[in-house]
């Protein structure tokens, strides 16, 4: 199955890409609550808080590889819609030599620097222990990441979105019994949730992979294909770099906040993480519509059709927006209740620490459709580089509340530290996106 975005209305064919990615995006996160729900109810707060305590570094490392590996898919999604298919599988070989190699190092490094990381990260003595065996398991597990989200990316990049999500359902599912099993029969405690969610990634990579051997001709490599070409490395580094460290950089300033707030106390920690996992929950739709206006505008941009990618980013930023004032509705008034999922009613102090957090993010979550859509389109249009500023502007927002901030305010300027960091990007990524459209019309205009 493939999918051309290049003819149709742009609106229904976003919807109809965002809908298996949506559904995909919240089983994992709906995985990641019970996950969370299992450690915080049968293991204890504390268990909860040492597998939240390196969240943020987390995000920042595995969310290097996703923004690598959506990079290298790009170049994918471009001369799909060109029909360069020649050129497209030169750039799924290239992807996937990078992604070996890149991989490779990033979990070597990781692994041997998990203590150091710890320490930085200001982690409490009392949940140190959990902290550290979850975490090192994670980072053996990167290159499953990179295996998962290169192979179902580039699904993704010829308008197949529904593979990927009935994939990522069905490990998902396994996921769960795995976690129980592991913790629950096992006793593997907290290292048990981490074996479960990497085998489960796995699994939901593998599972792209043969797909696209058995049922994807059009991605098979030839052995014209098999050979290194300078300019296409250049082509996908220039891509995959930058967005990787967009990803990063942004984690750096969520990094600061954490070990801001882990000095705050367990009590805040468990709090915080409670409130993380049902901010991640809510986000999903921001991240597939923002993934489905991404293809939409690289497909149109390789057939040269520029209006139709204005017509999909404005449509596309109407879809997050509307979702983002609901949502942030959602948050302000059935936070505390959400947070009962992951902790129980008799733990006051953690309730409290968890429904401030999310009440705080449920008044500016709209900024979200902004950022996200207008980021990703950025991204597809080929303008990566630019795309990285965004990620500093959020991180220095973060930093700056986390350092000078919370030794006056307390938990209150965690509350508003991410709020800060969005609103601040988008006011920067809005006009530079609408300025990367301008510039593809007048590159293309320029042409013919």
């Amino acid at each position: 199955m493939n999918g051309n975005m290049t003819q149709g209305r742009p609106v229904t064919l976003i919807i109809k890409f965002a809908l298996p990615l949506l559904l995909g995006n919240l089983l994992q996160q709906t995985y990641n609550i019970i996950d969370a729900a299992i450690v915080g109810r049968f293991l204890g707060s504390k268990a909860l808080a040492g597998v939240g305590a390196s969240s943020s570094v987390q995000f920042l490392v595995l969310g290097f590889c996703i923004g690598i590996c959506s990079g290298f898919c790009v170049p994918v999604a471009k001369y799909f819609g060109a029909r360069d298919h020649r050129k497209m599988r030169d750039c799924i070989f290239h992807g996937i030599v990078l992604a070996a190699l890149i991989g490779t190092v990033l979990t070597t490094a990781c692994a041997c620097f998990c203590p150091q990381i710890l320490h930085l990260l200001s982690t409490p003595e009392d949940i140190y222990g959990n902290a550290y065996q979850y975490l090192l398991i994670i980072f053996l597990g990167i290159p499953f990441s990179f295996l998962y989200n290169l192979t179902s990316g580039i699904l993704r990049s010829v308008g197949d979105s529904r593979t990927p999500f009935l994939f990522l359902a069905i490990s998902t599912i396994l996921n769960i019994f795995l976690d129980l099993f592991c913790i629950l029969v096992l006793n593997w405690g907290c290292a048990g949730a981490a074996i479960a969610t990497i085998t489960a990634q796995a699994m939901s990579g593998c599972f792209c992979l043969i797909y696209i051997i058995k049922k994807m001709p059009l991605l098979h490599l030839a052995k014209e294909n098999l050979q290194i070409h300078a300019a296409t490395v250049r082509e996908l580094l220039l891509m995959g770099i930058p967005m990787g460290l967009q990803f990063s950089i942004t984690a750096v300033g969520s990094m600061v906040m954490q070990s801001a707030n882990n000095g705050l106390g367990s009590i805040y920690v468990s709090g915080f993480t409670a409130g993380m996992k049902i901010k991640q929950f809510m986000m999903c739709p921001f991240d597939a519509f923002a993934t489905a206006v991404s293809v939409f505008c690289s497909q149109n941009l390789g057939a040269g059709k520029i209006e139709r990618i204005r017509k999909g980013l404005a449509e596309g930023l109407a879809l997050a927006v509307f979702y983002g004032f609901c949502g942030g509705l959602v948050m302000i008034f059935f936070g505390r209740s959400l947070s009962l999922l992951f902790v129980s009613q008799g733990n006051t102090a953690v309730l409290n620490a968890s429904a401030q957090y999310l009440r705080c993010m449920g008044y500016f979550f709209w900024s979200l459709g902004f950022l996200n859509v207008c980021r990703m389109c950025t991204q597809g249009l080929g303008y990566s580089g630019r795309v990285v500023f965004s990620g500093v502007t959020e991180m220095f927002a973060r930093c700056i509340v986390s350092l000078f901030f919370v030794d006056k305010f307390g938990y209150s300027a965690i509350c508003y530290a991410d709020q800060t960091a969005w609103i601040s990007a988008t006011l920067y990524i809005v006009p530079t996106c609408l300025y990367c459209v301008h510039k593809v019309s007048e590159m293309y205009h320029n042409r013919t």
